[in-house]
């Protein structure tokens, strides 16, 4: 570890000096007095940490830990496994090291991290991740890919625990407010909350930076100093740098203010979840679509809720106001011929018979041509959509003849005459007809013999892929889940 980027402190003994300053009443920065009495003590900075960490924990006892090795995951991570050298014997406590590649000195702090896991008996994994700034800028994208690597190491049962405080709070508020964000943007983050069918526990917010060095001070730690946390051209260092020295020079108690009122805001937002719960259950169908008609009559801002309540509980990113705005006109008030579709990040919103839908953005298979040239072995589909195999059962076809060259395409144009109909149909007015959703049109694969089409498995036959009692028949199954993915 080279000496610039990881510094150790000599041990501090005694107590530390609680802000004994008076705060003017007309101070709106002040904490209330049940706030005053209920924070952090900073006595003995070791025993006050390890027992908020196992009154915060409760039951939990199998954790995941966001290690980048600075001071805030190493005051987490030496706090718990003190707690589990003190009470917790069966905590398990596992550490992941998320390497973005974007300083030269990331193997380095790779390096620190592990030597400091290993000295404390807790198993260590360096996960090196791809950041691409072009999708949400190079903090945006660090986040993504950050969260998209905790989230595939997790373990069943694991809870994830990062180490955000009451100082990361105040900044996370700050550029909510800076973007014009809401109640839901401003309630800043909560100390839990689910993620990806696991919890994401946050038990240090109520703790200042000057607290957890303090606890590191006294417990001798070493940890990195990331010489970006100093590069102001980002929003957050700027914020820590510049502004919130300067506010909590004026306001002393300015965080514990920002705190309260990222709560406020999370707690209006609870009471609106609690209130509009029951609607969003009444609108939205087993397969999480929803219903428009209802919403056409409501005010801008009740429909305005409960989209974001429904996008939320499909794990979109929230959309800004404009986008939400866009989405509404765009999409759900667009002429009732159109297949309009909006995108949100990695999500695409579609409508189709006056609901909406939230789907992945899937690649186009419009150009896509598969021979089958050994019929007597399923045809493994791409994208996930399953496979087509001749089987006892299924759609009847006529076997293909020996000049027939076979192939599954996902596009087709013209006029068909399919069985069971008398008069031929475009192929769009086919798919609305059977009730097929735009996006499943061109994910449903459809059997070809040389350039003439036989047959969508399942969905229909056409003439010339009629089965024939004096001729071969061939079975053809698709085997997909029911939104044509493959199971």
């Amino acid at each position: 570890m080279k000496p610039e980027h990881s510094t150790r402190f000599a041990a501090v003994h005694g107590s530390v000096a609680a802000d004994d300053g008076l705060v003017p009443a007309d101070d709106d920065s002040a904490p209330a007095d049940d706030e005053r009495s209920s924070g952090p003590s900073v006595c003995h900075p070791a025993v006050a940490l390890c027992g908020h960490l196992a009154e915060t924990l409760g039951s939990r006892r199998k954790l995941l830990v966001a290690f980048s090795g600075g001071l805030d995951s190493t005051v987490l991570l030496d706090a718990l496994v003190f707690l589990r050298q003190r009470q917790w014997p069966d905590l398990t406590i596992r550490a992941v090291y998320i390497h973005h590649g974007l300083s030269v000195h990331a193997d380095d702090w790779a390096a620190h991290c592990l030597a400091q896991c290993h000295s404390r008996d807790v198993g260590f994994q360096s996960i090196p991740v791809l950041v691409n700034p072009a999708s949400a800028g190079l903090e945006g994208a660090a986040r993504e890919a950050r969260y998209l690597a905790l989230q595939q190491a997790l373990l069943p049962g694991e809870t994830l625990v990062t180490a955000q405080h009451l100082d990361d709070q105040s900044e996370t508020f700050l550029l909510a407010l800076k973007r014009g964000s809401g109640p839901t943007g401003l309630s800043a983050m909560a100390a839990s909350t689910p993620f990806h069918g696991h919890e994401l526990l946050r038990p240090l917010l109520d703790w200042s930076r000057g607290q957890l060095q303090e606890y590191a001070l006294q417990r001798e730690l070493r940890w990195i100093e990331d010489d970006s946390n100093r590069d102001e051209r980002f929003d957050r260092n700027f914020l820590r740098r510049q502004i919130l020295p300067l506010l909590t020079r004026r306001w002393p108690h300015f965080t514990q203010a920002v705190a309260r009122s990222a709560r406020l805001c999370a707690e209006q937002e609870a009471l609106l979840d609690e209130l509009l719960q029951e609607t969003l259950g009444l609108l939205t169908s087993p397969d999480g679509s929803l219903d428009l008609a209802p919403m056409m009559a409501m005010s801008a801002s009740r429909r305005g809720a409960l989209l974001r309540r429904w996008l939320a509980g499909a794990g979109t990113r929230m959309p800004a106001k404009d986008q939400l705005e866009r989405l509404w006109t765009e999409v759900a008030l667009s002429r009732p011929d159109a297949e309009p579709r909006f995108q949100l990040a990695d999500r695409q919103v579609r409508r189709f018979r006056r609901r909406l839908y939230i789907l992945p953005l899937w690649p186009s298979l419009k150009e896509l041509i598969i021979p089958w040239t050994e019929t007597s072995r399923p045809l493994t589909l791409p994208n996930g959509l399953g496979c087509l195999q001749r089987a006892p059962s299924g759609a009847a076809v006529r076997a293909a003849g020996e000049d027939e060259k076979i192939t599954v395409r996902f596009a087709a144009a013209g006029t068909l005459h399919i069985v069971g109909r008398r008069h031929g149909r475009q192929i769009k007015k086919l798919w609305q007809e059977l009730g097929i959703a735009p996006w499943l049109r061109e994910r449903t694969p459809m059997l070809f013999y040389n350039e003439v089409l036989i047959a969508a498995p399942g969905i229909f036959t056409t003439r010339e892929g009629q089965a024939q009692d004096d001729k071969r028949v061939w079975h053809i199954e698709w085997l997909c889940d029911k939104n044509g993915n493959g199971q």
